[in-house]
């Protein structure tokens, strides 16, 4: 899984203290987990005037989640690009390894409109989504273009319920464990999201 986090100057304050915070409640959550600190990676690409690769893959128990500070425009194409590559790598380790790939997840949170262009990431996105290698979940804080976060997907983006990040977080490391139990390629039921509003 890798999470791609909005870190401009629209998220300073509160958002980027509550996105903080559930870093971290995500790293707790998942290695109370012993299955899904076998089977689950995390990677972090974080992005206000360009991406930032902030923690490669790496298992629950050895995530560290970084403090974040925001600042700077909104490179989302270019951060999504970014953590496209890390997973083709990844993909492709594991592959060379001879290892089964679960369908790796892409988790996109932001408050804004891009300010690079998107078209190319979202043609990757949604290309790779159609051809089962990746699940997008787009995930707008409040102010955000959903219209745009929509462009990445053919599932629909969600707003987040006010600061929910904490929640979000659970539920993420709640869906990571119910992916940690199925085999490569199942269908995996996720629980219903409590951190958003429809």
């Amino acid at each position: 899984c890798v999470v791609v986090a909005d870190r401009s100057s629209s998220m300073s304050g509160s958002p980027v203290a509550e996105l903080n915070a559930g870093l971290k409640e995500l790293h707790t959550c998942l290695v109370q987990d012993s299955l899904a600190c076998l089977r689950v990676e995390l990677a972090l690409v974080s992005f206000s005037s360009a991406p930032t690769v902030d923690v490669d893959f790496t298992s629950p128990q050895n995530f560290t989640p970084p403090t974040l500070s925001a600042g700077g425009c909104t490179m989302m194409g270019a951060a999504v690009v970014k953590a496209l590559e890390l997973l083709d790598n990844r993909r492709a380790q594991y592959r060379s390894a001879g290892l089964a790939v679960y369908r790796p997840w892409l988790v996109l949170i932001s408050d804004g409109c891009s300010t690079d262009d998107i078209a190319e990431a979202a043609r990757r996105t949604r290309e790779a989504e159609q051809r089962k290698r990746l699940a997008f979940f787009g995930i707008g804080v409040k102010g955000a273009d959903m219209e745009e976060l929509a462009r990445f997907s053919l599932r629909p983006p969600l707003p987040l319920d006010g600061l929910k990040f904490a929640e979000l977080f659970q539920w993420l490391s709640a869906s990571l464990s119910s992916v940690a139990v199925s085999r490569p390629g199942d269908q995996v039921p996720l629980p219903p999201p409590n951190w958003s509003t429809l």
